[in-house]
C-alpha cells in the first residue's frame, strides 16, 4: 500500500488549545494600558468598569467563534467560514492582508517589544536600536525554526509561556494583597480626575478590546486538535474566561499598588508596581517579564497564522509551494518561513519609529474581517440542519459584536491624529484585491478535502 501523503496530524489537546487563545490574547497591552485606560476614564471604579464592558465584548466575540469553530472545525477555519459564506474572493483579501499586514506587522511590533525589554532585563538600560533589531530579527527566526520542528514543539513553547504570563499577573496580585494599600511609588501632583462623561467610558472601554483579541486563533489551528469540533469552542471561551479574570485582577492589584493617579501617571507602569515591593530591582523584573509574555505571544502567531496560508494555498488561491506539508515534521514550512520573511523585512525597514502607525493599522484591516466573521454566523446557522445549531441567542451575539467592529472603524477613520493610518490598512485591502485579480482569479478550485475535523 502507498503511504499517505504528508499532512496535518490531529495532536493539540484542550490545554493546548486553550493556551494558544490565551497566548494570544495576553501580549504586552495588560502592562502598558491600564494607564491610558485610566486617563480616558477618570476614576478606578470607572476605569475597571470600562475593562469588565471590554471583557464583555470579548465575551460576544468568543462566542461568535467558538460556534464558527464548530461549524468549521478545519485548519485555517477562518478562512473557510468566509469562503463558504461570501466567495472566494474575500476569504482571499483576508487571508492575504493576515499574512501581509495583521500578522506580519503584529509580529514585527512585538519582536521589537520583546528585544527592548530584554535588553532592560538584562543591562538594566535601554539597549541601542542596532541591539534592538538585531534581537527582534533573532527571535522571529528562531521561532520559525521550532514552529518548522512540528506543531507540538510550537504549542510546548506556548504552554510554558502562557504559565509565565499567568505567573506574573498572579505575582501582581499577590503584591497588592500583602503590600500595604497606595504605597506605590511617588507621584507628580495629579491633574483632576477627567468628568464622568459617557464618552470617556466608551473610549476606554475601545481600548480595553486591543488587549482582548486574538480567540480567533483557535480556529486556524483546528485542523491539528483532537475532537476540534468539540475542543476549539471549548477553547476560545475557556481561554477568554482565563484573560477576563486575569485582566481584571491584574487592574485591580496596580490600583491598590500604585493608587489611581499612581497609574495614570505611571511611566512605566508594571516597572511601578513591581518597585513597590523591590524598589531597587523592580524595573528589571517588569521588563524580563513583559519580555516573556511578548515572546509568548509572537511564538503564537508563528504556531497559528501559516495554517490560513497553507489553508488558501490548499485552495488553489496562494502559489501551490505553500500548500506543502514538510515530512518528517508535518508543518507547513513553506508558510512559516514566509511570515518570518515579511516580518523581518517590516522590522528592519521600519525600525522603532513606526511602531505605534502600524498598530493602527493592523487594528482597521483586522476590524474588517473581525465583522465579516461575525457577519457570516447567522448565514452559516442558517445553512446548517436545526438539530446541529446552537442556540438562537448566538445570532444576535454575532451581529453585535461585527457591529462593535464596525464602530471600531469608524471611530479610527474619524479620528484625525490615526486617519491617514486607518485609511492606509483599508487602502491595504484594496492591493489585496487587485493581487487577486492578477494572479488568482481564474484559478480553478480544487477537489475539496477539508471536511470538518474531530467527527
Amino acid at each position: 500500500m502507498a503511504a499517505s501523503p504528508p499532512h496535518l496530524r490531529q495532536v493539540l489537546r484542550l490545554w493546548d488549545a486553550t493556551c494558544v487563545v490565551v497566548g494570544a490574547i495576553i501580549g504586552v497591552g495588560i502592562f502598558f494600558n491600564p494607564r491610558d485606560v485610566a486617563t480616558l476614564t477618570g476614576s478606578a471604579p470607572r476605569a475597571l468598569l470600562a475593562w469588565a464592558l471590554g471583557g464583555l465584548i470579548a465575551l460576544l466575540g468568543a462566542f461568535t467563534f467558538a460556534e464558527l469553530g464548530r461549524l468549521r472545525p478545519v485548519a485555517g477555519g477562518q478562512y473557510h467560514v468566509l469562503r463558504d459564506t461570501y466567495g472566494r474572493l474575500p476569504a482571499f483579501l483576508f487571508v492575504f492582508c493576515n499574512l501581509t499586514a495583521i500578522q506580519a506587522g503584529a509580529v514585527a511590533i512585538i519582536a521589537i517589544v520583546c528585544a527592548q525589554h530584554l535588553g532592560v532585563a538584562l543591562h538594566g538600560q535601554d539597549p541601542s536600536a542596532r541591539w534592538v533589531l538585531v534581537m527582534a530579527t533573532v527571535f522571529c527566526w528562531a521561532l520559525v525554526a521550532l514552529n518548522v520542528l512540528g506543531v507540538r514543539t510550537g504549542a510546548k513553547v506556548q504552554n510554558v509561556t502562557v504559565i509565565a504570563k499567568l505567573l506574573t499577573l498572579g505575582a501582581l496580585v499577590v503584591l497588592a494583597a500583602i503590600v500595604k494599600p497606595g504605597a506605590g511609588v511617588p507621584v507628580a501632583p495629579a491633574a483632576p480626575a477627567a468628568p464622568a462623561h459617557l464618552s470617556g467610558l466608551f473610549a476606554g472601554m475601545a481600548l480595553t478590546l486591543f488587549a482582548y483579541g486574538g480567540w480567533q486563533q483557535a480556529m486556524w489551528v483546528a485542523g491539528e486538535v483532537v475532537d476540534a469540533r468539540r475542543t476549539v469552542p471549548r477553547a476560545i471561551l475557556l481561554g477568554v474566561g482565563i484573560v477576563i479574570v486575569a485582566y481584571l485582577a491584574a487592574n485591580w492589584a496596580y490600583l491598590d499598588l500604585l493608587g489611581f493617579d499612581g497609574v495614570r501617571h505611571a511611566k512605566a507602569l508594571v516597572a511601578d508596581a513591581f518597585s513597590v515591593a523591590w524598589p531597587g530591582v523592580g524595573r528589571r523584573i517588569a521588563a524580563a517579564a513583559v519580555a516573556a509574555s511578548a515572546f509568548g505571544v509572537l511564538n503564537a502567531q508563528f504556531l497559528t497564522g501559516p495554517r490560513l496560508t497553507w489553508a488558501m494555498a490548499s485552495d488553489g488561491l496562494f502559489f501551490a509551494p505553500f500548500a506543502r506539508i514538510l515530512e518528517p515534521f508535518d508543518t507547513p514550512a513553506a508558510a512559516i518561513l514566509l511570515l518570518g520573511a515579511l516580518a523581518t523585512a517590516l522590522v528592519l525597514g521600519l525600525g522603532l519609529d513606526r511602531t505605534d502607525l502600524l498598530t493602527t493599522g493592523v487594528v482597521v484591516v483586522d476590524s474588517v474581517f473581525f465583522a465579516l466573521s461575525g457577519l457570516a454566523l447567522p448565514a452559516l446557522r442558517r445553512r446548517t440542519p436545526a438539530a446541529e445549531r446552537g442556540p438562537a441567542w448566538l445570532d444576535a451575539a454575532a451581529i453585535a459584536f461585527a457591529a462593535l467592529e464596525l464602530l471600531a472603524i469608524v471611530g479610527s477613520v474619524l479620528e484625525r491624529n490615526v486617519r491617514v493610518v486607518a485609511l492606509t490598512g483599508l487602502a491595504w485591502i484594496g492591493v489585496a484585491a487587485l493581487v487577486w485579480a492578477v494572479w488568482f482569479r481564474g484559478r480553478p478550485a480544487p477537489a475539496r478535502t477539508d471536511a470538518p475535523a474531530g467527527g
